[in-house]
C-alpha cells in the first residue's frame, strides 16, 4: 500500500471491499492517513474514480480503480483526532501519559490515522517540533502493544531539555516484563549494540557490525515461577534502560536466552507457554525525572493492565517467591498507581 506522500496513489478495488463509501475505504485500507483527509483531498477533486472525479458518498465496485492526487502542501499534512489520553501528570510544560497496547506512537505504514500523535494533536495546540512534522511532543516511544507511562513535551525547549536527558541517562525508565526461563541471579547487565537485521528488516538484533549502537539494559529480578508441564518456568523482571533502542529490551532478553512471554517477534510463539496473551508482556511502569523548568522531582507509576495482570494469575500457583525487589514493588504493581511530584 501506498504512503500519502506527494504525488500519485493508486488502487484496484478488490471485491471484498466494494460496497462501502469512497472516503472511508481509502482511509481504512492505508492509501490516506486518516477519512477527514480523504475528504478534503475529495473535495479539491484530487480523487478519482476510473478516470471520473467523484464525491465522498460514491460506493466502488469490485474492479474499480482509484487514483488519488496528493498536492505537495497536503504530502505531510497530520489531523487532529478526538481520542481519549489517560493524563497521568500535566503542568505548561509536558504531559505524561499512559498508553495502551495495540496504539502507535506516530504514522507508520498501515497506521495513518488514530494514533497517539493524531489524539495529542486533538488535545493541545501546544507540542514541541523538533522531532519532525509526524512526531509533535515526542520525546521517546513505546512499541505499538507495550503498554504504560510516556512523556510528551509542550514546547521545544522542553523537548530539547528532556530528549538531552534521556540520553544522559538522568530519566529513570523502568518497565516490568516477564520472561521465559529462570533467571538465577537477583540482578543483572546487558552491555550489547543493536543494529537491524540483515535479513528481517522488521527486526533488530545484537550485533557487532559497524552500524549497529550501544544499547545497555539492567534488570533486578522481582519473582521466579517453577517449571510447569509444557514450559520451563518463568521470570518477572524490572529492567531499566540506560539507553533508548528500537526493541531494546525484546532483543536483550531474548539475546540471553530469557524471551519476552507473548512476543510475536522475538518470542517463542507457543501459545500455551504465553498464557494466553495476544501481546509482549512489557509495560512502562515507572517514569522519575526532574522537571526540566521547575526543578521539582516528578515520579510516577503505574500498574499492570488486567491482560498482564490476568497472565500473572495463571501462574501464580508456582512463584518460587519474591526478592527483596519484588517485594518491595509488588503493591505498585497490582493497586492503583501512585504519583508524587516533591
Amino acid at each position: 500500500m501506498s504512503r500519502a506522500t506527494e504525488g500519485t496513489v493508486t488502487h484496484t478495488v478488490r471485491a471484498d471491499e466494494a460496497g462501502g463509501r469512497v472516503d472511508v475505504l481509502i482511509a481504512e485500507i492505508g492509501l490516506l492517513p486518516s477519512r477527514a483527509f480523504a475528504q478534503k483531498l475529495i473535495e479539491r477533486n484530487c480523487v478519482s474514480v476510473n478516470g471520473q472525479t467523484v464525491t465522498k458518498r460514491y460506493k466502488p465496485c469490485g474492479g474499480d480503480r482509484i487514483q488519488i492526487e496528493i498536492p505537495p502542501s497536503e504530502s505531510s499534512e497530520l489531523i487532529a483526532e478526538d481520542i481519549a489520553l489517560d493524563v497521568r501528570f500535566e503542568d505548561e510544560s509536558l504531559i505524561v501519559l499512559s498508553k495502551a497496547a495495540g496504539m502507535v506512537v506516530h504514522p507508520a505504514h498501515g497506521h495513518w490515522s488514530g494514533t497517539l500523535v493524531h489524539a495529542l494533536l486533538g488535545y493541545s495546540d501546544d507540542l514541541g517540533t523538533l522531532a519532525g512534522d509526524e512526531r509533535p511532543g515526542i520525546v521517546h516511544r513505546l512499541d505499538k502493544d507495550t503498554s504504560g507511562l510516556m512523556i510528551v513535551a509542550k514546547n521545544d525547549d522542553v523537548q530539547r531539555a528532556l530528549q538531552s536527558m534521556i540520553k544522559q541517562r538522568l530519566v529513570d525508565r523502568r518497565y516490568l516484563s516477564l520472561v521465559h526461563g529462570r533467571i538465577v541471579p537477583d540482578t543483572g547487565l546487558i552491555d550489547a549494540p543493536i543494529g537491524r537485521h540483515p535479513k528481517e528488516p522488521k527486526k533488530m538484533w545484537v550485533s557487532d557490525a559497524a552500524q549497529a549502537r550501544q544499547a545497555v539494559t539492567s534488570f533486578s529480578t522481582l519473582e521466579r515461577f517453577e517449571a510447569g508441564g509444557v514450559d520451563d518456568g518463568y521470570t518477572l523482571v524490572e529492567c531499566k534502560l540506560q539507553t533508548g533502542r528500537t526493541h531494546q529490551i525484546r532483543v536483550h532478553m531474548a539475546y540471553i536466552q530469557h524471551p519476552v512471554v507473548g512476543d510475536p517477534l522475538y518470542g517463542r510463539r507457543k501459545i500455551k507457554e504465553d498464557l494466553g496473551l495476544e501481546r509482549q508482556f512489557l509495560h512502562s511502569w515507572t517514569i522519575g525525572f526532574d522537571h526540566p523548568v521547575t526543578g521539582e522531582r516528578i515520579e510516577l507509576t503505574e500498574p499492570l493492565p488486567a491482560d498482564l495482570i490476568g497472565a500473572l494469575a495463571v501462574i501464580a500457583g508456582r512463584s518460587d517467591g519474591r526478592t527483596p525487589r519484588g517485594v518491595g514493588v509488588e503493591a505498585q504493581i497490582v493497586a492503583k498507581g501512585a504519583s508524587t511530584a516533591e
